[in-house]
């Protein structure tokens, strides 16, 4: 064998040798390179929490806050008041139907438009959750981030519903086919008088639907992996759904 040949040999060998010395070294560095953790951080636990109330909020608000939102929803859909269901039967009774539509249309339509104020409220409670917070929702039923929120938010929701209602309730005229409706049935002889708070009433109901539909979708993004659209809900649910 002639010494260019011996030399050309020891050279292929060579690099071979390096290629799979290369490799190796590359299966050692997988091997040894941390992998994240599957586990979150308490600072993660908090983030993905947030971020699914995020989520939860703005969907929830968004879809409310459209037209037919509320009227079109029989979950959350604001009904003539109950309390007052001689009032509507009378009135139906006389032909009137036509009037208590459109008192349930307009109610409806004044959630509709008002609902959109929850959006800073419920931000603003997020920021202010904490740790303890985070690991107690986490761990808890499908609607606890909502519970979280119901009981940060119902009282500035109050405050913050009513002269918005109050205000799309004359916008989109329930004010006035209401105190038409109510007018025409106290002109009716011997009944009791009608005098309901309808505002409070469209408040109290559209708030009710408000949690309602924030809750399902806090349920979908706990349920349905799909719903996880982020790298940090995924990771903090996931967990979760192992525990």
């Amino acid at each position: 064998m002639s010494l260019n040949t011996i030399f050309t040999t020891c050279l292929l060998s060579l690099f071979l040798a390096c290629g799979n010395l290369n490799e190796a070294m590359k299966s050692m560095e997988d091997m040894t390179t941390p992998t994240p953790s599957a586990v979150p951080s308490t600072e993660e636990m908090a983030m993905g929490l947030k971020e699914a109330l995020i989520k939860g909020t703005e969907m929830g608000v968004s879809q409310l806050n459209q037209s037919g939102g509320y009227l079109n929803d029989p979950q959350v859909k604001i009904p003539f008041p109950e309390d007052l269901v001689k009032v509507k039967n009378t009135l139906i009774d006389l032909g009137l139907q036509s009037k208590v539509d459109q008192v349930v249309n307009s109610m409806n339509a004044a959630a509709e438009d008002a609902v959109i104020e929850a959006k800073p409220l419920f931000v603003n409670a997020i920021r202010e959750m904490t740790i303890d917070d985070a690991r107690e929702i986490l761990f808890g039923s499908d609607t606890a981030a909502t519970f979280y929120l119901k009981q940060k938010t119902s009282a500035g929701l109050q405050n913050a519903f009513k002269p918005k209602i109050k205000t799309s309730l004359d916008k989109v005229n329930a004010t006035k086919y209401w105190e038409d409706a109510i007018g025409t049935y106290n002109k009716i002889p011997l009944v009791t008088k009608v005098n309901e708070d309808l505002p409070a009433y469209v408040t109290d109901l559209a708030i009710q639907g408000l949690f309602l539909q924030i809750a399902e979708e806090e349920a979908a993004i706990r349920e349905n992996p799909l719903e996880r659209t982020k790298d940090i809900l995924k990771k903090v649910f996931g967990y979760a759904d192992g525990e």
